[in-house]
């Protein structure tokens, strides 16, 4: 059983920029979030510091094993792939790509279970092909909250566009306005 409300977001190119301006500002959230950033090994570390630099709430590399914490940020290390188990206990696995892709927001996304009370936000922001649409679609089906970036601000408009063709995705707008309707949703 789920403690924490979940917001999962899968990101890739043009991503570190529009998560800082997700997070910027930002009060801490009543929900453990979780980033799904198409990152080689190596990057991940800096990344977590670019965004933790900007935000309210601490920016740690997920670990196997590790427990959800409300108010806490969560980034995928490269080259393993990010699931949950109960939608509360972060689980890495090595495995093939997925949409060309090591981690794979979709994996992540679609490990998920329907939440007895919590929330479940699933978030596609910029990045390159379609990785998070099949995660967006699984997200609203076991009734959670689903955003897309919109085409203006993201810097390629490839996994935010297929999310939103899948009719599933609630709310389209720029990463600060995510943000914010994360603060309104959670709060």
């Amino acid at each position: 059983m789920s403690h924490n409300n979940v917001v999962i977001i899968g990101v890739s190119t043009g991503g570190p920029i529009a998560l800082r301006k997700l997070f910027a500002g930002l009060p801490r959230l009543n929900a453990a979030v979780v980033i799904v950033l198409h990152i080689p090994q190596g990057m991940d570390y800096r990344i977590a510091k670019g965004i933790e630099a900007v935000s309210s709430m601490p920016v740690t590399l997920a670990e196997d094993g590790e427990f959800l914490r409300a108010g806490h940020i969560y980034l995928a290390p490269g080259g393993y792939h990010l699931l949950f188990e109960g939608n509360q206990k972060i689980v890495l696995a090595e495995g093939k790509r997925v949409n060309f892709v090591q981690p794979s927001a979709d994996l992540a996304m679609k490990s998920l279970s329907r939440p007895l009370k919590k929330k479940i936000i699933g978030v596609v922001l910029t990045g390159m092909g379609k990785d998070g649409a099949e995660g967006i679609r699984h997200i609203k089906s076991i009734g959670g909250i689903t955003m897309a970036q919109d085409q203006k601000s993201s810097a390629i408009f490839g996994m935010p566009k297929a999310a939103a063709e899948t009719g599933a995705v609630d709310f389209v707008m720029p990463p600060d306005k995510i943000g914010k309707k994360l603060v309104e949703l959670l709060n």
